[in-house]
């Protein structure tokens, strides 16, 4: 954090100083930089600041002589955008509370300085074996080219083998489809990625077979929570509860022959009223049935893809107020500061790791070792 704080408290500066050479009439310009330690939450710094010829530059993010950093202040500095605030209510937020004044031209500074970061986030190479990742996109509203278009943003959250979780990346494109993410998933190759042991994802066409393109070897696991909100929307409401109960006994069930008896079943009873929900059912039960080949513990973790919905909602809470970003890059910039904020809450294991990791490395054993 220090080193982020440190760039977005220069950049601040820097943008007040433009803004204080654009508007003095004078021959003035730039003249260099001072250093000054100063004591932030997050430790010492050192800020490089801006000097201008005539000595007129007053920085108001970190005014002269100003040598400690209140937590309160570095907290809102690095983290204001991240609430998914706009610039005139971060410039209103920062006069009420501190009584700084900051032009816009601080605030893109600001904001612009992160940019650095997510470039660099978004290439980082990755660990060579993941084995749980939940696939999945989460849609925002974008202005582009003097229209707003809505785009989605493709996440990949995985889990690694010491059993922590990890956004492995943000992709925007216009649409969710297989074909960009098969170049996500190519994506993931390129930066260092071998080998998903078993990957969860919703029913999308064609998605499964683009995973299947690039890692031969990965067991797809379609969501059933997405699987059972399909069948709802071919069922009457007065059969909804029966139809539900007969559902129960397929994903309930102990052993992949028990839950096949049980879909047989609900093959007879519903087949002439909901044909369409019956043969989804059948055309993807191979990949909804993957999960009955690994013991309890396994199962409750890649049975569904609530995992990467429960990261969608935290987004959503934040964003919830932006109702139309920018650009991408202005969409791409808060998504990652949220996730920043929520990493530091991911360092423990995932619940029943050590049971878990010990039944992956029976069940995959060769591929789970590899580098």
């Amino acid at each position: 954090m220090a080193p982020l704080l440190k760039r977005i408290l220069e950049a601040g500066m820097q943008g007040e100083l433009q803004a204080h050479l654009d508007s003095d009439e004078s021959a003035n310009r730039r003249n260099g930089k001072m250093s000054k330690g100063v004591k932030t939450s997050f430790g010492k710094v050192v800020i490089e600041t801006p000097r201008d010829r005539n000595s007129t530059f007053e920085p108001q993010i970190l005014p002269k002589r100003k040598t400690v950093l209140g937590e309160a202040l570095d907290h809102k500095v690095i983290s204001l955008y991240s609430y998914g605030m706009s610039y005139n209510d971060i410039a209103k937020h920062l006069d009420e509370l501190y009584g700084l004044t900051v032009a816009p031209s601080t605030l893109t500074a600001i904001t612009d300085s992160i940019i650095e970061d997510v470039k660099a986030w978004q290439s980082r190479p990755l660990e060579s074996v993941y084995p749980f990742v939940w696939l999945d996109a989460i849609h925002y509203k974008v202005k582009e080219a003097g229209s707003i278009k809505t785009k989605a943003v493709h996440c990949l959250l995985g889990v690694g083998r010491d059993g922590t979780k990890d956004l492995l990346g943000l992709y925007i494109n216009e649409t969710e489809g297989a074909k960009f993410w098969l170049q996500v998933l190519s994506d993931l190759q390129n930066r260092g990625v071998t080998d998903i042991l078993i990957a969860c994802i919703d029913n999308l066409k064609g998605f499964a077979e683009a995973i299947e393109s690039v890692f031969p070897q990965t067991e797809v696991q379609l969501c059933v929570v997405h699987q059972l909100r399909n069948s709802t929307k071919y069922v009457a409401y007065k059969d909804l509860k029966p139809v539900m109960a007969s559902l129960k006994k397929v994903y309930t069930a102990s052993t992949k022959e028990q839950a096949q008896t049980a879909l047989d079943e609900l093959e007879k009873e519903w087949k002439t009223k909901y044909p369409s929900m019956i043969k989804s059912w059948f055309a993807n039960w191979e990949r909804l049935s993957n999960y009955f080949k690994y013991p309890q513990e396994i199962r409750r973790v890649i049975y569904t893809t609530n995992i990467i919905e429960s990261f969608h909602s935290q987004l959503r809470k934040v964003t919830k107020s932006k109702r139309v970003f920018s650009s991408d890059m202005a969409l791409l910039k808060v998504l990652y500061l949220v996730h920043h904020n929520i990493n530091g809450r991911w360092k423990s294991q995932i619940q029943g790791w050590k049971l878990i990791s010990a039944q992956m490395q029976i069940l995959f054993e060769e591929r789970i070792n590899q580098q």
